[in-house]
């Protein structure tokens, strides 16, 4: 690609997670709104907020920090298959030359994690080709991106209600 028209390389954000995670919920990368606000799921069309208050009891309408906070309290710790990548707009579709995160890190310094959840097929398809952690069981569920229209939001909870609960 000439340097032109080459994309700027964007990069993530930084683990969220408490002292014992049992729980590590991967997304793809962060969107647009995500990374301009520093917020796992900054973009108020995702339903992952919404979806948490569901299973975990975490409000929906707290300020960032504090539901970031109760969250990782029930063991749930956040972070992304990606590292950094280029990426026009917010699409998963778009995203070009992944670098994973560093996950067998991630699991060797938080050994009380027994289970990946995979936020939709992009993070899934990511995690399983680049960086998948063995011995660590993963599920997949339904995306919580506003891209994933063509399920309900009721069976988006009952989904990753099974899973996490």
């Amino acid at each position: 690609m000439p340097a032109d028209t080459q994309r700027p390389v964007l990069y993530g954000l930084p683990p969220v997670t408490g002292p014992e995670p049992r729980v590590l919920i991967l997304g793809s990368f962060p969107s647009v709104l995500s990374l301009e606000r520093h917020e796992y799921y900054g973009n108020p069309k995702n339903r992952f907020w919404a979806v948490m208050e569901q299973v975990f009891d975490v409000p929906a309408d707290l300020p960032y920090a504090e539901r970031t906070r109760r969250l990782t309290q029930r063991g749930v710790a956040l972070w992304d298959v990606v590292a950094s990548c280029e990426r026009p707009g917010s699409a998963d579709s778009r995203i070009r030359n992944p670098v994973p995160n560093e996950l067998a890190g991630f699991f060797r310094a938080h050994p009380t994690l027994r289970l990946v959840a995979l936020n939709g097929t992009a993070a899934a398809r990511i995690y399983h080709q680049l960086t998948e952690i063995p011995g660590l069981p993963s599920i997949t569920l339904p995306s919580t991106s506003p891209a994933n229209a063509a399920m309900g939001f009721e069976e988006k909870v009952r989904q990753w209600s099974a899973a996490l609960r």
